[in-house]
């Protein structure tokens, strides 16, 4: 691992997608997320954050320093003991608290760091009844909005097998299928360097946090998902840990419009992504990672 990294970030990121479900709602029968009041649809950072830890489990399989803290059927108080397995000169303490000693206590939390990327990036509540302590991530996303609102359609899908044998003399069985036509979103981030010396969060652990932004798409297909994809990535860099001008500055550069008002988008190409470089506060830089 590299050392912690010592200046400020915030990205914007770009990713659309094509006939299918980006993030279902369980309130709405797993229909595409929305705004009710525009109609803009919506992605959750909770739903970016899974489809980052899925890509790091395939491109770090086996890799020292790159476990998934929460991943599928994963059991955190088991996750939990693996800290003091592997510190035995600690004592394990009673349930629900932490090792009376302070520096002990440092020691479990920071293990847990160490060995669990989604810790080290995004935080973790880890006061269960084994305690390991809790962590503020420096990596935190807002939720993705669409550009423009989204129409989603609930479209009826038939499958010719049937499941028990009583409906064999159905000719077929009736389901549903949720999806969004065309939909490009954009997602906000922010990156504390000085959240990041607390959970050991580093400059390679950032430069694989890129890749897994440009990439994880593209290993998360599926049926309901349709055609997702990340179209651009604007990262703007502070030569300092404080940063050198306030988020919202930075954010407020980058436009995007229709190029034909007229008709609905159906495309990434029916858009013009504008960014106003010259108007980048000083003490900044921009990077175009797509």
């Amino acid at each position: 691992m590299s050392n912690a990294i010592q200046n400020r970030y915030e990205f914007v990121y770009l990713f659309d997608v094509e006939n299918g479900n980006p993030n279902g709602d369980p309130d709405a029968g797993n229909m595409p997320r929305i705004d009710p009041e525009t109609n803009h649809g919506l992605v959750t950072d909770v739903c970016l954050k899974r489809k980052i830890r899925n890509y790091v489990e395939i491109a770090k399989q086996g890799e020292a320093g790159y476990e998934i803290y929460v991943r599928e059927k994963a059991v955190l108080n088991q996750q939990h003991e693996l800290a003091y397995i592997n510190n035995p000169e600690i004592e394990k303490p009673p349930a629900k608290k932490l090792p009376k000693k302070e520096e002990e206590a440092r020691i479990i939390t920071r293990w847990m760091c160490d060995n669990f990327f989604d810790i080290r990036t995004f935080g973790a509540v880890m006061t269960t009844d084994v305690n390991c302590g809790q962590v503020r991530g420096p990596v935190q996303f807002n939720f993705a909005r669409s550009v423009d609102p989204i129409l989603p359609l609930d479209i009826s899908i038939t499958r010719m097998a049937v499941t028990n044998e009583r409906d064999l003399e159905k000719e077929r069985t009736m389901g549903r299928k949720s999806i969004v036509p065309y939909g490009l979103y954009r997602a906000e981030g922010f990156i504390s360097a000085h959240l990041a010396e607390k959970t050991g969060f580093s400059e390679d652990d950032l430069k694989f946090l890129w890749e897994a932004l440009i990439n994880m798409f593209d290993h998360d297909h599926s049926a309901a998902r349709g055609k997702m994809t990340a179209r651009n990535l604007l990262i703007f860099r502070h030569e300092s840990k404080l940063g050198n001008a306030p988020a919202h500055k930075f954010f407020d550069l980058v436009k995007i419009r229709r190029k034909d008002e007229s008709r609905p988008a159906r495309a990434f190409s029916d858009y013009v992504v504008s960014i106003d470089k010259d108007n980048v506060p000083q003490g900044v830089t921009l990077k175009e990672m797509l």
